[in-house]
């Protein structure tokens, strides 16, 4: 296989701040220790973290979403790694991509409401860092 046609070189440099960088590096953290919550334990995250009852009918369904979800999460994690590592002059480009993840996560949280006891750590996570993200994006552009 010819890796340099896969992830070709590029003559394109991230001129930015590196704290937008570092914040990336962060984020990506989070989204790959995320993912693999959900792909790995028994319950996804979603009794042990997102306190959902996955005792009902039904419930192995939800464990299977969750682990689904965590594919989507650990492959955006990858794309966040491979602009880290390789093309960081698309910093801004994932950092809006972290932004509209946020806005999308928050305003699908409010349209369909989760009925849990305790919202999840990403409910209050999401509200955390999307004024970060916006933040550390319109700072990459400068």
């Amino acid at each position: 296989m010819d890796w340099a046609r896969l992830f070709p070189a590029v003559n394109v440099t991230y001129t930015g701040s590196l704290i937008p960088f570092y914040f990336l590096i962060l984020v990506t953290i989070i989204g790959t220790i995320r993912g693999l919550i959900h792909i790995f334990p028994s319950d996804g995250g979603a009794h042990s973290i997102a306190g959902m009852d996955v005792n009902v009918d039904g419930g192995k369904n939800l464990i299977a979403i969750f682990a689904q979800w965590g594919t989507i999460q650990l492959l955006l994690a990858l794309l966040d790694w491979l602009v880290i590592l390789r093309y960081q002059f698309l910093v801004p480009t994932m950092l809006l991509v972290v932004v509209l993840e946020h806005v999308f996560r928050i305003a699908i949280g409010r349209l369909k409401r989760l009925e849990v006891n305790t919202p999840s750590p990403g409910t209050y996570g999401s509200y955390i860092l999307l004024p970060l993200a916006i933040i550390a994006f319109v700072w990459s552009l400068l």
